[in-house]
This record gives C-alpha cells, sequence and structure tokens, in this order.
C-alpha cells in the first residue's frame, strides 16, 4: 500500500515543481513506491548518468507541502555536477 494522500504522478509533478531543470516524469524521472524499504524510490537518469533516491515518507510529505526535499536536493546537485564535469 502507498501513501493515500498522493500518488507516484503527483509526487513525480512535485519534485519538478522543486527542480524544474532535471526532466520529465517519466523520461528522466520515475517515482515509485518500494513497499520493502517502505520508502518512495526516485530514479533519474540523464545520459548514462543515474541516481536512484529512497526519499522516506517524511520528507515525501515536506515535498508535497511546498517544501524542498533537502536530501534528494543535494543528490540531484551532484548528479548534474557530474553530468556536467562529464561534457568538458
Amino acid at each position: 500500500m502507498t501513501n493515500e494522500k498522493y500518488d507516484k504522478k503527483e509526487l513525480c509533478d512535485k519534485i519538478l515543481s522543486l527542480y524544474p531543470d532535471i526532466g520529465a516524469c517519466g523520461l528522466d524521472i520515475s517515482v515509485d513506491y518500494d513497499q520493502a524499504q517502505k520508502a518512495w524510490l526516485v530514479h533519474l537518469k540523464k545520459d548514462d548518468h543515474e541516481l536512484k533516491h529512497f526519499l522516506e515518507q517524511p520528507d515525501a510529505d515536506k515535498c508535497m507541502e511546498g517544501t524542498q526535499c533537502v536530501a534528494l536536493g543535494l543528490e540531484i546537485a551532484q548528479l548534474k555536477k557530474n553530468i556536467e564535469g562529464k561534457q568538458f
């Protein structure tokens, strides 16, 4: 059972609204609820770079409330840095 407050599309859309330069839902970013981890799995992919981040329920709730997802934001920044570093 996933969170009843919102679904994966709503969470994905919210993450994109907070970090609009990361891509598009279903293409560059996907969000699914991982029952084993009891957390949301955010999967980012850009070219040959990938990032998988478990977003704990309290953090996901904060994202949905409009507060930036701090841990996810740090990992997104690192992924962008890695991509930019490879492009030079």
